[in-house]
């Protein structure tokens, strides 16, 4: 995430927000956010989420997740937000959106997605 740029905004049990300003190393060709950032933010912002909810001795692993891309990802930053559909003992799924936000307040959703990921013993 620190190569794209990205931060956690916002943390709270099952819930995730994650910040990726605009710059020309995150977009492709048209000027549009790439789907590969648009992608890693919204499968980092899901498992962080997961995260929240686990105990301290254990990691969490994406085990699949599938993104919509609804509309061109465009603003002057993206927020990928994760949020806990349900957790279970082995397996967690979270629900992904991924909003472009404009300086002037503008906001669309431009991703959704959902994402299974899977509790793992912390290795030392």
């Amino acid at each position: 995430m620190s190569h794209l740029g990205a931060r956690i905004s916002r943390v709270e049990p099952g819930r995730v927000h994650i910040v990726l300003p605009g710059r020309p190393e995150v977009t492709q060709q048209h000027g549009y956010f790439h789907a590969g950032a648009t992608s890693a933010i919204a499968d980092s912002a899901g498992g962080y989420a997961a995260y929240t909810l686990f105990p301290e001795d254990a990691d969490v692993l994406t085990v699949e997740y599938k993104i919509n891309l609804l509309a061109p990802a465009v603003g002057d930053r993206l927020e990928a937000v994760g949020t806990v559909l349900k957790s279970g003992r082995t397996l967690t799924v979270c629900g992904l959106e991924v909003y472009g936000h404009r300086d002037d307040g503008a906001r669309k959703l431009v991703a959704n997605g959902q994402q299974t990921l899977i509790r793992v013993p912390r290795e030392r």
